[in-house]
């Protein structure tokens, strides 16, 4: 079994958004045995939190409940823990680098690097713009789960 975590600030916008398309596309195609994925914050902020409600509102947009998800943090053990650790942003990356130190098993790639355009997926904390950020997680996932299933990883 694959173990994947989605990593944005928070924990309460992009990766729980992450997390839930990522597990619908699972079920989807028939997948969900084969994956275990969750979603961490880098920051102490939203901790025990439950996904912010435009986020929340725009899942439901598309069949997609985040009920019981509240806001953890990600640890020094989930490096070892997960197979994969994608952050939604470069500052993402930086933020991990000082909680696990450094990624020697080259864990640790942003979701939108798994599509061909690549760049950070935009916080709608700050752009109240939560249908491009599900737009973006969508590519970025459907992306990631391709090459996934493709390479057998």
């Amino acid at each position: 079994m694959k173990k994947i975590m989605f990593v944005c600030h928070g924990n309460i916008c992009r990766s729980p958004m992450a997390e839930f398309i990522f597990k619908k596309m699972l079920c989807e195609r028939g997948l969900e045995g084969e994956f275990y994925v969750a979603s961490s914050a880098t920051s102490r902020e939203e901790l025990g939190n439950p996904v912010y409600p435009p986020a929340r509102a725009e899942l439901a947009r598309h069949g997609i409940d985040t009920s019981g998800k509240y806001a953890v943090q990600m640890t020094r053990a989930d490096y070892g823990e997960y197979d994969l650790l994608i952050p939604m942003d470069s500052m993402n990356v930086r933020n991990m680098m000082k909680i696990i130190g450094s990624d020697p098993e080259n864990k640790v790639k942003k979701l939108m690097d798994y599509t061909p355009r690549g760049g950070d997926v935009a916080d709608p904390w700050f752009t109240g713009e939560f249908g491009i950020t599900y737009r973006d997680i969508f590519e970025g996932c459907a992306c990631l789960l391709d090459e996934l299933t493709e390479n057998k990883i």
